[in-house]
């Protein structure tokens, strides 16, 4: 993760913005203060993380999906093969 100083992410805003969106990097942008430093990331991989937190805060999904892991170690999983025709015809 790369970190830039206020001002320089101030001169250059759109660039870090522009740079942040393609390269899914988040970015420290760092004040004299470090209780004022932040980061900056993507809209895209911010709503990714809230989604995570969300299914990990939830235990009754988290417990099914510890479930279904242990029944897989276990040898009780089934391998399915893809099916890829998805014509209407």
């Amino acid at each position: 993760m790369d970190a830039v100083g206020i001002s320089n992410f101030r001169r250059n805003l759109r660039e870090y913005v522009q740079k942040v969106n393609d390269n899914s990097d988040p970015l420290i942008v760092t004040s004299q203060n470090s209780d004022d430093n932040v980061v900056v990331m993507s809209k895209r991989d911010y709503d990714s993380m809230q989604e995570t937190m969300a299914v990990l805060s939830n235990m009754y999904l988290m417990n099914k999906i510890q479930r279904g892991d242990a029944q897989f170690a276990a040898g009780k999983g089934q391998v399915h093969e893809l099916n890829e025709n998805f014509d209407d015809d």
